[in-house]
């Protein structure tokens, strides 16, 4: 008998089980949830949270956090991108992404400025992922020009590389591309909206 036949009748027992006043989907879903988790066949585990920037949606894997996505990228566009280059095995679980969610809460509290949560890169790979690992390293409240950065990662040229990188960071706010400028001072490109950037960084300047 295989893991997902272990899994189906586990909720099958407990529509059996459970008096229709108290069975909920939401109770339901916490069974299966954590059913999906005990049985290892839970590759993708995702929720949504509220925040001043509007509602985001947080991804993650066993490794760790995979996906910040904001509303206006469409969210279900992105869970679908997810379940074809990750895994279909993707469900609803909040539980595996309590410590993003609460640090992303800390930081728009103004009570975090690093983040600790580990993160799966695994959605880039190449320059891509080489510049998206080092912006974490540019300190909350300041910020660097595309140029900048291509020189601190190594390649000087790549300074249209690097906004690539940015622009296709699956984490946002967590992996600080928000810090990065043209070297006019203009915002460029975010995949939240230039509103979001603007308030991200205003954020940061205020504390």
């Amino acid at each position: 008998m295989n893991q997902e036949t272990n899994v189906d009748e586990g909720i099958a027992d407990l529509l059996a089980s459970t008096t229709p006043a108290r069975t909920t989907l939401e109770q339901l879903h916490r069974r299966l949830e954590d059913a999906a988790d005990r049985a290892g066949i839970l590759d993708v585990a995702f929720t949504t949270m509220d925040s001043p920037v509007g509602t985001l949606l947080l991804a993650g894997t066993e490794k760790g956090l995979l996906r910040v996505a904001f509303e206006v990228e469409d969210l279900d566009v992105v869970l679908d991108a997810l379940g074809r280059k990750v895994s279909g095995r993707i469900l609803k679980a909040p539980k595996r992404l309590d410590q993003a969610r609460a640090e992303i809460d800390e930081y728009f509290q103004r009570r975090r400025t690093n983040f600790d949560v580990k993160l799966d890169f695994s959605l880039s790979s190449g320059f891509r992922q080489l510049v998206q690992r080092y912006l974490p390293n540019i300190a909350y409240g300041t910020t660097k020009s595309y140029k900048e950065v291509a020189g601190l990662v190594g390649n000087p040229k790549a300074i249209r590389a690097v906004g690539t990188a940015c622009a296709t960071n699956p984490l946002p706010i967590v992996v600080p591309c928000h810090r990065v400028l043209r070297a006019n001072g203009q915002l460029g490109g975010y995949a939240g909206g230039l509103a979001a950037k603007t308030a991200l960084l205003e954020l940061e300047s205020a504390a």
